[in-house]
């Protein structure tokens, strides 16, 4: 599937370039990342680590809160996730869908859910975005 929406982001040198955390689409009120499962996002049994889910849950909803603000004036910082882990996953590629819940001035929280290939549902999180004023 094609990206949709403009990314400006810069993924070098950060978790989402080690994880391999890629945009399929970056909208307003729906971002879609996806990420592979294997070495990197693995843990010792050889599942999805709960950790890199959350990762690329709270990436879905820290990005589509940025094209929700004033880039200039405001920035998005994490303050709160929630994920229950339904199913597990031991390889292939897993995508976050991010919609959100509530769209306020300083606030916003943002339904995320991750799936399979299969549109299998691997984990579901809730996550709150504070957005703070730029120094």
């Amino acid at each position: 599937m094609k990206k949709k929406g403009r990314s400006k982001l810069d993924f070098s040198n950060t978790i989402h370039e080690a994880l391999e955390i890629s945009v399929e689409q970056f909208q307003k009120d729906e971002v879609i990342l996806t990420m592979p499962v294997g070495p990197k996002t693995r843990q010792p049994m050889g599942l999805l680590h709960g950790g890199a889910s959350v990762v690329l849950a709270e990436s879905a909803a820290s990005m589509g809160t940025l094209l929700n603000v004033n880039q200039e004036k405001e920035v998005p910082v994490g303050i709160e996730i929630n994920a229950n882990h339904l199913r597990a996953k031991k390889d292939g590629i897993v995508k976050a869908i991010a919609t959100p819940i509530h769209k306020g001035r300083t606030t916003m929280v943002w339904d995320i859910k991750i799936v399979d290939e299969n549109n299998e549902l691997i984990s579901i999180c809730r996550c709150t975005i504070a957005i703070l004023k730029k120094k």
